[in-house]
């Protein structure tokens, strides 16, 4: 994530997640897609109870998964019931404004940023899974472990130069997609949703409203699916647009996971083709994949098809190596793990002193699971797991960039927005039942009210606080 291995805990889980060189990038439609229906309620495992009269239809090959969100489907047949009352809502619009909204992390911009960032990502009840009779300490948790982590964070955040570029990237990103697109034929407002930071997705939306937009392509720039991540960003979607009367019958698409895709692959391959010519012996690199990890209570308790998707993911990329000749061994690990808990293995530090103790000398490492340039990759990979590295026995490294606004993997994502956009279905809303809104003055209250006070004998008890440090730091 976009903090110094700040990453995801799970504090419940103590208690109980081809083609040929110089081929064409056009895609052939693997992405997997869906038509959201904000009338359902976003679980936890993932699973969509319904709620109104929409539903949701998929057709694939693929086993049906304990969640709604293909792990390795192509794209999916989606069938979407609504209300009749609500069907012809945007028919009248003299013309069709086409939005597409990226989601993606968020990162803090200055020093100053770090702590409040830090402290909306711990509040993320996707990031610590606290056990439901415990959730009442999100906030003042969130709180606590902010403050500690934040000296650390900004430490990272300095090493980099004193913020993240992953805002300025995606915006360079977006105003690509926008141009990919006019090629295409398709003119589109392109916006972006940030988690944690600015530009929220709340503000997002305010500007989709604002420019009048009548189909919405929802496309996280995450390329496998993960409940911490992909799964974060769409729930709070979901929460917004299921009480905004303006997108009650709003076609909407959401593009949920598309590492498959030809066009992502191949400009993966590019990538690590041109790095590997740069060492002297190519044919002797190691192909180090580092993913950024999640507690295995996702994978195991909570069917996040994060893992499942990854290893496709690599082994995608690599069929598509060996197409072109590339033979190299290869290996996955997962990095930015934190705290006490069991994280999905390998872990990407331990695997780096296994490969140096086996006599390998040179390792081309390569971030799978991000498709932007930031803390992770420019400090944890490049400073830390490099010098690491180094100090095992490895004498030869190199490291793929992020894939950026590569202009075949831009001109990739088009054709995927291209591709939703048929398939986007008009959803129904209903207003949440104020007996049962989270957001009740006298719950919320007396959620904050104990919630300090706990927060405040943690801070008053040295055994704690060193407890805590040991596992935070």
């Amino acid at each position: 994530m976009e903090c110094v291995r700040s990453g995801v805990l799970d504090l419940s889980c103590s208690a109980h997640l081809s083609g040929r060189k110089g081929g064409s990038t056009t895609s052939c439609g693997k992405s997997s897609s869906t038509n959201l229906v904000f009338s359902t309620k976003y679980q936890h495992n993932l699973q969509l109870a319904a709620r109104g009269s929409s539903c949701l239809v998929h057709r694939s090959s693929v086993p049906k998964q304990q969640h709604n969100f293909s792990v390795r489907s192509s794209s999916a047949d989606v069938c979407t019931t609504f209300n009749e009352n609500v069907r012809g809502v945007f028919s009248h619009a003299a013309e069709e404004k086409v939005g597409v909204l990226l989601l993606n992390l968020g990162g803090p911009e200055t020093l100053d940023d770090v702590q409040p960032f830090l402290f909306n990502l711990f509040a993320d009840p996707d990031i610590i899974r606290l056990p439901r009779l415990f959730r009442f300490l999100q906030t003042p948790l969130a709180k606590l472990i902010s403050t500690f982590r934040a000296p650390k964070s900004k430490e990272g955040y300095a090493s980099i130069g004193g913020g993240s570029p992953l805002r300025k990237i995606t915006d360079e990103q977006a105003n690509a997609l926008k141009l990919a697109l006019k090629k295409k034929n398709l003119h589109a407002d392109i916006y972006v949703g940030m988690r944690y930071w600015h530009p929220f997705t709340e503000e997002a939306i305010d500007q989709i409203k604002k420019d009048k937009i009548t189909k919405l392509v929802v496309l996280p720039l995450y390329p496998q699916y993960s409940i911490s991540t992909s799964g974060s960003s769409i729930r709070v979607l979901q929460n917004i647009v299921r009480e905004d009367s303006y997108f009650v019958g709003m076609p909407i698409s959401i593009i949920e996971s598309w590492y498959q895709r030809d066009g992502y692959v191949k400009s993966m391959s590019d990538l690590i083709e041109k790095e590997l010519s740069v060492f002297s012996n190519p044919e002797e690199v190691v192909i180090f994949f580092s993913a950024h990890g999640v507690p295995l209570t996702y994978v195991k308790d909570a069917g996040d098809p994060y893992r499942d998707q990854m290893e496709d993911c690599i082994a995608l990329i690599m069929e598509e190596l060996r197409s072109r000749g590339i033979l190299n061994s290869h290996t996955l690990a997962y990095q930015s793990r934190v705290g006490p808990v069991q994280w999905l293995k390998p872990y990407t530090d331990e695997v780096l002193v296994e490969l140096g103790q086996k006599g390998v000398k040179s390792l081309l490492a390569v971030p799978v699971s991000f498709v932007s340039e930031h803390i992770e990759t420019l400090e944890e990979i490049d400073m830390e797991y490099k010098e690491l590295a180094l100090e095992s026995g490895i004498e030869n490294w190199g490291r793929v960039p992020a894939l950026g606004c590569t202009s075949s993997f831009i001109s990739d994502l088009a054709d995927a927005v291209v591709e939703a956009l048929p398939s986007a279905s008009v959803m129904v809303t209903r207003k949440a039942n104020d007996d049962n809104s989270d957001m009740d003055l006298m719950h919320y209250l007396s959620k904050m009210f104990f919630g300090s006070i706990l927060a405040f004998v943690l801070l008053l008890s040295p055994k704690l606080i060193s407890a805590f440090r040991n596992t935070l730091l």
